[in-house]
């Protein structure tokens, strides 16, 4: 496990974060997937665009927590070891 802070790894290839390589990772990853679960079992069937925003904010704060926290930040890599 990561000790300086990173909590997932860099992708090989292409631009973004790869596997979660801390347990904050993982705890972020499970919370996103819970707030999908969540907002698509009680909003999506009567409130759609309600849906779509938090799931867009979701998305953006994942995307937003993973880029300050990925090992050697986000960058193009093309098959890059650590």
């Amino acid at each position: 496990m990561s000790d300086n802070g990173d909590w997932f790894a860099p992708k090989r290839f292409g631009y973004g974060s790869g596997a979660p390589i801390a347990w904050q990772g993982w705890a972020v990853l499970a919370g996103y997937i819970l707030v999908l679960t969540i907002a698509g079992l009680t909003l999506l069937p009567h409130h759609w665009s309600l849906w779509a925003t938090v799931i867009a904010i979701a998305t953006a704060t994942l995307s937003f927590i993973c880029a300050r926290h990925t090992s050697g930040g986000w960058k193009w890599r093309w098959n890059e070891e650590k």
